[in-house]
């Protein structure tokens, strides 16, 4: 399933509690402004380094689809002008839902994400 880092304390091999929360507040700051989602980020760029390598990916995942999200939010609300803006944000805000609801799925079977860099799923 998944493999054991010695740098990494047994404790905290298996503890999903981190992304488990910034998933979650990912999941809200779509719910809300977004401002749970900063916080998330910050907590992933905080948590990756002392993340067995497994849980690393989920970081890489998480810390890519935040930036992602920003740069097409802020793209659907110039383009929001012209009107094609709303359907880029409705895209958006269902991108970014599915790729939380697949990473939490990943890491609840305790298994790295496959392809934490691709920019779709």
């Amino acid at each position: 399933m998944n493999q054991t880092d010695p740098a990494v304390p047994p404790a905290l091999q298996d503890d999903k509690t981190m992304p488990l929360v910034v998933y979650a507040l990912y999941l809200l700051g779509l719910l809300s402004v977004g401002a749970t989602a900063v916080v998330g980020v910050i907590l992933a760029y905080v948590s990756k380094a002392a993340a067995p390598e497994w849980m690393q990916s989920h970081y890489v995942f998480q810390i890519r689809t935040f930036w992602l999200w920003l740069l097409f939010t802020v793209i659907g609300g110039v383009l929001s002008v012209v009107g094609i803006g709303f359907v880029i944000l409705a895209a958006v805000w269902v991108w970014t839902a599915v790729r939380c609801i697949l990473g939490l799925s990943w890491l609840l079977k305790g298994q790295a994400y496959p392809t934490p860099r691709n920019w779709m799923i």
